[in-house]
Parts: structure tokens; sequence; C-alpha cells
């Protein structure tokens, strides 16, 4: 039960600050502190910073099999990876190519845990296959 709790305030500080970001953000632009430009990538960017977070903290979470430890292992690599790749191209390059890269970036990071999760499981289906 404390584990859910931690989760779920993990979940809502997060939240909780992406919305301050924003608000804040939108303030300081209303005042002409910064521009229309550094609102988006500020407020886009934190997106990529949370995909960080979470794959930082995958692996840590508790999985029942050899297995699945490997998947979050690999997925808490790919998610880190995308996430500073997508968060750094909202910092640094131009917007249109920070969108169509950072979504590639994200993208990939999903398919490759997704075909090396899919890897693992042909690989124990035939080790299992392979025993009887």
């Amino acid at each position: 039960m404390n584990t859910v709790r931690t989760e779920l305030f993990v979940g809502l500080a997060w939240a909780g600050g992406l919305i301050l970001l924003a608000l804040a953000a939108s303030l300081a632009h209303r005042q002409d502190i910064i521009s229309h430009d550094t609102t988006l990538r500020l407020v886009i960017g934190a997106n990529g910073l949370m995909i960080a977070f979470y794959g930082n903290r995958a692996p840590k979470a508790l999985a029942p099999t050899a297995c699945a430890r490997q998947l979050a292992r690999f997925a808490g690599w790919s998610m880190v990876l995308s996430g500073l790749f997508y968060a750094g191209l909202w910092a640094f390059a131009p917007i249109p190519t920070a969108v169509t890269l950072g979504t590639i970036a994200v993208a990939a990071g999903a398919l490759a845990t997704l075909s090396y999760g899919l890897g693992l499981r042909a690989r124990g289906h035939a080790e299992n296959s392979g025993a009887r």
C-alpha cells in the first residue's frame, strides 16, 4: 500500500509541476518576459524530462521474473535516452525539427522496447519448447 501511495504522490507531483510550469511560462509570456517559442520549449521539453524520469524508475519496479526484470532494465534505458534526446531537441533544435525528431526518438524508444520484449518472449518460448 505504501508503494501505491508513493507512486500516486510522484505522479501527482509531476502533474502539478507541469501545470505550474505551464502557468508560470504563460504568465511570463503575457508579461513579455519570455517569447512564445521559449514558452513552448519549456513546457514541451519538460515532457522529455518526465519520460527520462520514469525511465529511470522502470528498472526499480517490482518484476516477478528474471525476464521481466531484464525487459524493465532495457525499457528504462530506452526511455531515459529517448526522453533526454527529446528534451535536448526541444531545448536547442528549431521547433519543426524538435517536433519531428522528438516524436521519432520517443517512438523509436517504444518500438525498441516492444521488439526487445517480443524477442525475449520468443526466446523464452523456444527454450520452453526445447526442454520438453
